[in-house]
């Protein structure tokens, strides 16, 4: 997007103390309601109208705003994070599809998250180019989990709590022991002062825990799954237990027994059986489908 679209105009932060002007400046561009918002991506999306994108792409850099400063701890600087994050709106602005039924925000937030995080990973030291997929998810959420499990220790990390978080990022131990070694050789440097004379440091900036990518998709992912498993297991019920089961346990307004007594001319009570005995027959499905697929914990 950007120049090949000609979205330009846009307000721009050069340095850290023009940061309030900055947010001012994006708080002046109003936040669309969904049916303008639908309006402009298939305005956008269809005839290519620039001003469409241009409104869709400034309601959102508040947006871009808030989760670039949640990782302003890994010391770079914020104009930076934030012009990454834009990148990553333009780019979900381009191939957002509004026929799918979400809203922009909820679509651009991935794309605003990768291209922060590819960027701080591109900056920082510690990590190379050629840094996997599973490395990446220990560079970002091993602060968070050894705060967990370890909130007051400090040097190299115990052998059970190596193990878990190994366990629980789909990583090597020996991956865990020289990532962690690596992080509290940075400490030093998120001690220093933010500012030369200041009394705040790096550290008080740390990324927000709220802002973890990787644990956001891999529950997307899980969800998914789970659905994928309900849609397939259902199949194994006749026509009357499937459709008792959708109107009781599956629709956003559940049918009462009553209800269904008198549809299908059988007393409450015997719709209260077909109910629990559908109900058994599909966990039981959905059981025996996770373990052929390896998606229940291991034990």
């Amino acid at each position: 997007m950007g120049a090949k679209t000609g979205i330009s105009n846009l307000p721009t932060l050069t340095s850290e103390g023009g940061l309030s002007i900055y947010l001012a400046q994006i708080k002046k561009f109003p936040i669309l309601d969904a049916e303008e918002e639908y309006m402009l991506a298939k305005n956008w999306r269809e005839r290519g109208n620039l001003k469409s994108a241009h409104k869709l792409v400034t309601s959102h850099l508040r947006l871009v705003a808030k989760i670039a400063m949640g990782y302003r701890g890994y010391g770079l600087p914020v104009n930076e994070l934030i012009s990454e994050g834009n990148i990553g709106l333009m780019q979900a602005v381009k191939k957002f599809d509004p026929e799918k039924g979400f809203r922009l925000a909820t679509y651009a937030m991935w794309w605003i998250k990768a291209a922060i995080q590819e960027y701080v990973l591109r900056s920082w030291s510690l990590v190379k180019m050629g840094t996997t997929s599973a490395q990446k998810k220990l560079f970002f959420n091993l602060k968070k989990i050894k705060k967990q499990i370890a909130p007051y220790e400090e040097g190299d990390l115990k052998k059970e709590q190596v193990q878990e978080i190994s366990d629980r990022l789909g990583v090597k131990s020996e991956e865990v022991v020289n990532m962690n070694r690596r992080m509290m050789g940075q400490e030093k440097s998120l001690n220093e002062p933010i500012k030369s004379g200041e009394k705040g440091e790096w550290q008080d900036w740390i990324a927000s825990e709220d802002l973890d990518q990787e644990l956001f998709v891999s529950q997307k992912q899980e969800l998914e799954e789970k659905k994928s498993l309900l849609h397939q297991s259902i199949k194994i019920l006749n026509d009357r237990e499937r459709e008792i089961i959708e109107d009781r346990k599956l629709s956003s307004d559940p049918k009462t027994l009553e209800e269904l007594s008198k549809k299908y001319k059988i007393s409450r009570e015997r719709i209260r059986q077909i109910e629990t005995r559908a109900f058994e027959k599909l966990q039981k499905a959905m059981l025996n489908a996770s373990k052929s697929k390896n998606l229940l914990p291991k034990n």
